[in-house]
């Protein structure tokens, strides 16, 4: 047993006396900053932010992914056991490493590189600013040692530049100034505007942005629509007219699922001859609550939260990938559309109408992938409750497993009289499968 001897700081030179308070000072300070809280912090008002700026479910998507892996690898070196996603997603190469033998606090690199990355995303820069402010002046109220704090800072912007490198080869800048959507008026099939505000077809082009994980846009293809027809016999026509009659007789539980399974970020509603504007969180965002709101109660550390926000964001991202290259291609037109052209001319959906083809359905795609990742995470019968619509106005929801939020999502759809039940099926299977091959293709952890 070793026996330690103590001896008044005079007695061991002034320049010892500050190595040893500075010491304790870090100590103190590291664990402070290794607080999952943090990350939740700055993912959540990353969400708000982007909420305020109506970013379209696949652009948000891509948001969402960058920023969550940029604060991943930023705080990554700090945590025995964990591996780089460089080399395991399409084209990201060797994140910059922090100098050997130098102390750094990772938690607060991983904030850097968060802000950093989510500020060159969005619109509202200066609301990012903000936030990098405000988290900043937390981690400087630890009390760390200026040469670490200077030195962490650096290598959250190192990491983030690189991440903001690597966005920059992924296609989006080039797909802003792709032609529209062509309107086919002569293919009854064919996608059309919807109202009320018969906006143009969203991301005709997003398949050609580069996967994350997958090997192409097409790498999963999800079963096809059923063939179209206005016979009255068909499939088709069956399947219209089940979206038409349950919409007709919706019970409270089935009102209340459309709605809060919405997540339309930008939707239109009218009030006399006002047209007001709704802006909501986005399907990603809804989902990267749930992240939150389950490593909670999971009480998962900072670097397991960091591995959660990381492996769902990127598994929704290449969700997105998929299902626009399959609503592109098969551009199929809008139960509001086929109803009011076949069933009924005066019908309108219980929730609005999204403004791109209809199979499959994104939400019911996004939602299976995320659920199967946080599936593998924290266990098949994981309960958690979603608070994340009680700011519009909505109830809490508790439910037994992300399988089961994932279902009812995708049910929702039909619900809400915006997809058919065979493009809500399909979506939740696609869905399945790019999470389970997302979590079978991206291993961070070493053990």
């Amino acid at each position: 047993m070793r026996t330690l001897t103590f001896r008044p700081l005079w007695a061991m030179g002034f320049g010892l006396a500050l190595v040893l308070i500075g010491g304790c000072r870090s100590d103190v300070y590291k664990t402070q900053a290794d607080n999952p809280e943090l990350l939740h912090r700055g993912m959540r008002r990353i969400t708000d932010i982007m909420r305020h700026d109506i970013f379209s479910p696949p652009v948000a998507s891509r948001i969402y992914a960058y920023s969550a892996i940029a604060a991943y690898e930023a705080l990554r070196p700090g945590y025995e056991g964990y591996r780089s996603l460089a080399g395991q997603v399409n084209g990201l190469t060797s994140v910059p490493q922090p100098e050997a033998g130098k102390e750094y606090c990772f938690p607060l690199a991983s904030i850097t590189a968060l802000t950093k990355v989510g500020r060159h995303l969005v619109f509202s820069e200066e609301s990012m600013d903000a936030l990098k402010d405000s988290m900043l002046a937390d981690f400087a109220r630890m009390d760390i040692p200026r040469d670490v704090y200077r030195r962490s800072v650096a290598y959250g912007e190192a990491v983030a530049d690189h991440i903001i490198a690597w966005s920059k080869g992924d296609n989006y800048a080039q797909t802003r100034s792709l032609p529209k959507f062509t309107i086919d008026a002569k293919n009854p099939a064919r996608w059309v505007p919807t109202p009320p505000q018969h906006a143009d077809a969203l991301e005709p082009h997003w398949k050609t942005i580069r996967p994350w994980t997958l090997d192409s846009a097409r790498q999963f293809k999800p079963n096809p629509p059923i063939p179209y027809s206005e016979d009255k016999k068909s499939a088709f026509y069956q399947a219209a007219l089940e979206v038409y009659e349950i919409n007709k007789r919706l019970t409270d539980f089935e009102r209340e699922t459309a709605l809060y399974w919405d997540c339309n970020p930008f939707e239109m509603t009218t009030a006399g001859h006002l047209m007001i504007a709704l802006k909501k969180i986005s399907p990603t965002g809804h989902w990267v609550n749930i992240t939150m709101y389950a490593t909670r109660k999971a009480n998962a550390t900072l670097i397991q939260a960091a591995e959660a926000y990381a492996l769902v964001s990127l598994a929704i991202a290449d969700g997105f990938i998929s299902c626009w290259a399959e609503k592109y291609t098969s551009a199929l037109l809008r139960p509001e559309t086929y109803i009011n052209r076949h069933i009924d001319p005066d019908w309108r959906p219980f929730i609005e109408t999204p403004p791109f083809p209809e199979h499959t359905s994104g939400h019911a795609t996004i939602s299976g992938a995320a659920a199967t990742i946080l599936t593998h995470l924290l266990g098949d019968n994981f309960s958690f409750t979603d608070s994340t619509e009680v700011e519009f106005g909505m109830k809490p929801r508790t439910f037994a497993s992300f399988y089961e939020a994932a279902d009812q999502a995708a049910m929702s759809r039909l619900y809400g009289g915006i997809h058919y039940r065979h493009g809500n099926e399909s979506g939740r299977l696609n869905g399945r499968q790019i999470g389970q091959y997302v979590w079978e293709k991206v291993r961070l952890r070493t053990r």
